[in-house]
Order: structure tokens, then sequence, then C-alpha cells
């Protein structure tokens, strides 16, 4: 029988929020040196901007300090005060991207290459073989994406809604661990996983991985739920067990319990960081300001971070490789 996890990854609803390591406010001399950078890789291209020439002299101890947090601390990390108003979409790009140089190396989003994610309303219809849920307003259930640590910069906010829920995976194995252990074995083993419609770089029409795993002592939870649905939904594919629906419905459960779960709004110059192997997340849906100019507006980037944990070898379908600090992660190109 699988034993509970005592860590601080383990963490439930409202006490994230009291923790050290969740929050950094950006003071004045932090802006001046992210300015600072920002000048100094005037030039450059985007993707050209790295660590070692967007220098953060006193910063990047501390986004060390966020890196080692994520992966053996709490797992979500939120940074506040940036000024994101005196910075127009490309500047704030580059800003985000050399900040978040050092925490990791950004992986590819989709088959094009990209490695910086407009997360808006694209008003794709629902058949659309470019929609994807980061394109819409619409609700998105709790989920994982394909990457160590999810990283949110927020431009601009919608006229209303558009909440972030955020959960620890390792609190719902937990609580699951205790009230229900025959789910947990069956989210141990392997569940099958449609390729993504945008994800025209990968061979594989599907792969198999365990929504739950232990591996070399480390948990891991990932979860797409739309992409299982999907998989199972396939003409002649072997329909989904009642009990792996149930499993899975439970994680639901489990996540939608206001004292596991915690709600926060990011504000324009917000920065949020995720481990997605120890938290889920998901999105309130939004309705936008009419204005374009006003549109809410998120910049992502996904992750792969040298301090990662080893992974269960089932995950090599869609993460590449499971070594512990290799680059992983990410869609091909196609």
């Amino acid at each position: 029988m699988p034993q509970a996890f005592n860590i601080p990854a383990a963490w439930r609803g409202k006490e994230l929020l009291n923790r050290d390591d969740w929050q950094l406010v950006f003071d004045e001399s932090a802006v001046a040196e992210l300015d600072a950078a920002l000048e100094s890789a005037h030039g450059l291209k985007l993707e050209d901007i790295s660590a070692a020439n967007f220098k953060l002299p006193s910063l990047s101890e501390k986004l060390l300090a966020i890196q080692h947090s994520l992966e053996h601390g709490s797992g979500a990390v939120m940074l506040r005060g940036l000024p994101i108003e005196r910075y127009g979409e490309e500047q704030a790009a580059r800003l985000f991207w050399g900040l978040t140089s050092h925490i990791g190396t950004a992986v590819s989003q989709s088959p094009a290459g990209e490695r910086i994610f407009h997360v808006r309303d694209e008003g794709y219809s629902e058949n659309d073989p470019k929609a994807r849920g980061p394109s819409s307003r619409k609700k998105l259930s709790y989920h994982t994406d394909r990457c160590d640590v999810i990283s949110f910069l927020c431009v601009r906010q919608a006229a209303s809604g558009g909440e972030n829920y955020l959960v620890s995976s390792v609190a719902i194995y937990n609580a699951m661990l205790q009230q229900r252990p025959d789910l947990v074995e069956v989210l141990m083993q392997p569940y099958r996983y449609q390729r993504h419609n945008v994800d025209t770089g990968n061979e594989l029409p599907y792969y198999e991985q365990p929504i739950f795993s232990i591996h070399e002592g480390h948990f891991a939870a990932n979860l797409l739920r739309v992409l299982i649905e999907r998989a199972y939904s396939v003409p002649g594919a072997t329909p989904m067990s009642d009990l792996q629906r149930e499993a899975l419905d439970y994680i639901e459960q489990l996540a939608d319990d206001p004292s596991l779960h915690v709600s926060f709004r990011q504000q324009a110059g917000d920065v949020v960081f995720l481990n997605n192997w120890v938290t889920l997340h998901r999105r309130s849906e939004f309705v936008d300001h009419t204005n374009p100019d006003r549109k809410r507006l998120l910049l992502r980037i996904w992750l792969s971070v040298p301090n990662s944990r080893p992974l269960d070898p089932r995950f090599a379908g869609s993460y590449g490789t499971t070594q512990a600090g290799a680059i992983r992660g990410g869609m091909r190109p196609a």
C-alpha cells in the first residue's frame, strides 16, 4: 500500500497563502534592477535572452530560492509589484522571458515552436482545430501542463471573472489514500491520453501514463482530463472502466473542496509559478472588455527546470525523457 507524503507541497487550501515561500513583492530597487537588465538586453532577439545576459545581481539569489521552493517547497509562488503599465506588450514579453530564464529553460508550446504563448480569447469555434482551452474564455477544469513548471504573467485582466484556482495534488492524493485507497491504486495505473489536436509534431496518436506516480521516492501527478476523455471515445477504443471514471470524478470532487483549494485573481503585473507535478490549476470563465486594447491577456511560459525530480518512465511518451534535471516536456516541432 502506498504511503502518504508529509512534505511541504502537501498544503491544504489557504495554508498556502500564509507560507513564507508563497509571495515575493518587487520593491523599487528590484524593479530598477529588472529595468537595467531589460535595457542591457536591448537589440537581442527575445529567445537569445538568457540568465547570462539578463543579469540580476540581487534578484538572482531570490529567484534561485524560488526555483528550489518550486521543487522542494510548496510548489507555488506569486511575484507581485511589477509595474506592467510602463511596458508595452513586446517589452513585457522580453522582461518575462528574462526573468523566467533564471528559473529554467523555456520549452515549445506549439508545433510551430512557440516558447511564449499569449493566453487570451481568440474567438475560435469549438470545432476549430486551433482551439485550445487557454485560447477561450470558458471555465477550465483542474489540470496540469506538459512541463515541469508553468509561469503566467498577467498583462491585462478581464472585466470580470478569470479567477485562478489552485490545489495541491499531494494533498488530494493523501486525502484519497485515507478515504478511497482503491481509487489511488486505479490512478497509479496508466490512463490513455489522446494526442492534442494542435500537437501535430507528435507521431503518437495516443500515449499512456498514470495520474499519480511514485518514482525513486518522488511523488508526481499529471492530469489533463479532456485528452483522456477523447482517447476513450475514439471509435473502436476500449471504453474507460467505471472505476477509472469514478477515480477521475473523485479527484475533481476533492479539488473543489474549499478546504483543499485556494483561489485568487492575478492582477496586472502579477507573475505566478506552479510546479505541475505537485499542483493542479484551473481558471474560471471570464467576461472580457469590449475595447480590444483592454482585453484580457496573460503571457505563459512552460519551463523545464534543472533541479526537477526523476519521473516514472511511463511519462516518456509525452515528456521525451524522464531523467531528473533533463530538458523535457513541451510540444515537438511539426
